[in-house]
């Protein structure tokens, strides 16, 4: 059987199991964590906490969590190989890049953006970054990406965005890891991740997990996407800020009803720590977010509406299992 890489090495895909595909460790805003991190406290209790909340996981059944922590989100390595070594849970960790608008100045004057200036076209640095954190391990670490991750929200395609979707797309083709991407599915964002990275780029849509898809209610939007061969990554119950709890859990009804269970993945885009939310506004608001909210209290409520375990066991089980060994559930072949 294929091979994907984890934080502690490559592990065989038949031994994944259950799998949340969107979740994440810590969520940092670097320059802010690194200048003023009061509010972090202690190292050690951070990554004390860490390890009992991902053993909760564990002990819930997950076996296997994809964290797409990238450069804009805080990627810190050493840390959560510190944290993997004292859990039995499977880690894959991520490469590529977090923006909704603009690529980071240390790009400004690199690659494409020099095109205009020297009039040839100049390789993105970006993509063999990328591809060597696939290849030959994350900065010092040895620890391998085993997905491609870049974003797109209501901003739009701007030109960086832009500039990382096809970064990505192109060390996807090299390496043959896949990718997720997150999306804004009510400015249908997912259509122009299907033209650049699909039509323009060659990416096959089935390598592609469109993240934070279950933000809409709009099956017809969504089974337009999964008809074109993109996994949807109904990825962020928890957050039941400009949704509710039931809306997201009746979308992924009505889009079980309609037969897309195999194009399908299931997270709740949880985190340890993140340092975009005041702590105690996010206890007080988002109570449910955390890493087994999905089988507390997600899936006892489908499970009564209809959704069968067998359903549950292709969305965790044989979905991610199937998308990282470049496969296709529904494909007969």
């Amino acid at each position: 059987m294929p091979l994907i890489e984890t934080v502690q090495g490559p592990v065989d895909t038949a031994e994944l199991g259950v799998t949340l595909m969107h979740e994440h460790v810590f969520v940092l805003s670097s320059d802010v964590h690194q200048n003023y991190s009061q509010e972090w406290g202690s190292e050690e209790e951070r990554v004390a906490d860490a390890v009992r909340r991902l053993q909760a996981a564990y002990d819930a059944g997950v076996r296997t969590m994809v964290d797409p922590t990238v450069v804009g989100l805080g990627r810190y390595i050493p840390r959560i190989q510190q944290i993997a070594a004292q859990i039995p849970l499977n880690l894959v960790v991520a490469t590529g890049m977090y923006t909704y608008d603009d690529v980071p100045f240390f790009f400004h004057y690199r690659g494409p953006a020099l095109n205009a200036l020297v009039g040839v076209e100049v390789p993105d640095p970006m993509v063999d970054m990328f591809i060597r954190d696939i290849r030959d391990g994350i900065a010092d670490t040895g620890v391998k990406a085993g997905m491609l991750k870049c974003a797109i929200d209501r901003q739009g395609l701007t030109p960086g965005v832009e500039r990382v979707m096809r970064a990505v797309a192109r060390a996807h083709l090299d390496t043959g890891v896949p990718i997720t991407v997150h999306t804004h599915p009510e400015s249908r964002s997912g259509l122009d991740v299907k033209r650049v990275m699909c039509e323009q780029e060659g990416v096959d849509p089935g390598r592609i997990v469109l993240g934070h898809s279950g933000d809409t209610t709009d099956c017809d939007h969504l089974s337009e996407l999964a008809d074109a061969g993109f996994v949807l990554g109904m990825d962020r119950f928890g957050i039941n800020l400009e949704t509710t709890f039931e809306a997201r859990a009746d979308t992924l009804i009505e889009m079980v009803r309609r037969g897309y269970a195999e194009r399908m993945v299931l997270s709740q885009d949880a985190s340890c720590y993140i340092d975009w939310i005041e702590p105690t506004m996010r206890a007080a608001a988002l109570p449910q977010w955390h890493y087994t909210h999905l089988f507390e209290d997600v899936f006892p409520y489908v499970t009564d509406r209809g959704v069968s375990k067998e359903q549950w066991a292709t969305m965790l089980v044989d979905v991610p299992r199937a998308f990282f060994e470049g496969g296709d559930l529904r494909d007969p072949a």
